[in-house]
Order: structure tokens, then C-alpha cells, then sequence
């Protein structure tokens, strides 16, 4: 099942829109990854993105996806070995990944979130090519990719309770700064 909720509040500053959020919770199964990536694309679109900033953004969100159904609930169904159409494993266990969008001004805000197993070593897990799930063949490049893509990624997460990846992005030109005072 998949629920959207689109939550619309601008405020309007010299005639222009500087916020909008958005929030959809779907299935943790591989076919919702694109699902994802597709909304986020659609709600940045307003903002005119260079096709790099949207690329960059459906990638780090597939990540983040991908990582909440794999590592969250361990479901497998549908990503198997490198090149095979078949799926090596198939477990699928009930779970709800959350996905929550906002623009303010240029900057996007993006969180996904699970409420799977959580990360218990979280330093290890953002090393780039750790990965507790060799036998699917992964990278264990999701974290770094990430924080490659978006100018701000930060991971909450405790074993047995979830996962929730937070990141940022200004969109448009220029670098993104933090404003003073801002975390």
C-alpha cells in the first residue's frame, strides 16, 4: 500500500515561493525505490534544477531508499547478483519506509526513514565499501554516495528502532553555506 500525503504551505516572500513539504509512506520493496525518486524529482521540479542537481538527488534518495529496505527489514526480493533478473533471496517482511521533502527558499531537506533493525555500528556502516550484505553483491558505497551527491547528510539511527538518513542540497547556482547560526 502506499499512502501520499502532500502537505502545501508557502509563504510568500516579494511574490515568490520559498516553502513547501511533502511526505508519502510506501512499502519496503524494491519496485517503491523508483517510486521514490520519481516524487522527489516532481517536487524539486518547480525550483528549475540543472538535470545534475536532479540527477543528483534521485540518486542519493535511491540510496537511502534502497538501504532502508535492504538493511532496515532485510527484504531482498527483487535485487539479486549483478546481471541475473532473479533474485538470489527472497525475504519480504512488512515495513513502511517514510519519506519526508522540504524546500525553503532553494534548499532542499530530505529525510528517509524505517523503523527496521536499525545500524548498530554506524561509523563502520558509513565507511565507504563496508556492507553487511556481500552475498547480494553490494558495493557498500549507499553512505558515500550520498554524501558525495547532497551538500549535507546526517544518520540517526538505534538497533531495533530504525533509521532516519537527513540531508540537504541547495539547488540552483552557487555552493550551499550553512547561515550563522545554523546547524
Amino acid at each position: 500500500m502506499i499512502g501520499i500525503k502532500e502537505e502545501v504551505h508557502y509563504i510568500l516572500q516579494e511574490g515568490k515561493k520559498i516553502k513547501n513539504e511533502m511526505s508519502m509512506e510506501f512499502d519496503a520493496i524494491s519496485s517503491n525505490e523508483g517510486l521514490a525518486r520519481v516524487a522527489v524529482a516532481a517536487f524539486i521540479a518547480p525550483l528549475n534544477p540543472t538535470l545534475e542537481e536532479v540527477s543528483d538527488v534521485k540518486t542519493a534518495v535511491s540510496e537511502a531508499v534502497t538501504n532502508a529496505i535492504i538493511h532496515g527489514y532485510e527484504n531482498t526480493y527483487g535485487y539479486g547478483k549483478h546481471g541475473q533478473v532473479t533474485p538470489v533471496y527472497c525475504h519480504i517482511r512488512e515495513g513502511k519506509v517514510y519519506l519526508r521533502c522540504r524546500i525553503e527558499k532553494s534548499i532542499l531537506f530530505v529525510e528517509v526513514e524505517d523503523k527496521g533493525a536499525g545500524i548498530e555500528n554506524l561509523s563502520q556502516a558509513m565507511e565507504p565499501l563496508f556492507t553487511t550484505k556481500p552475498e547480494l553483491e553490494r558495493s557498500g558505497m549507499g553512505f558515500a554516495f550520498m554524501e558525495a551527491f547532497m551538500d549535507d547528510l546526517d544518520v540517526e539511527s538505534a538497533p531495533g528502532q530504525g533509521t532516519i538518513v537527513k540531508m540537504k542540497k541547495k539547488l540552483g547556482s552557487g555552493a550551499w553555506l550553512p547561515e550563522e547560526g545554523e546547524d
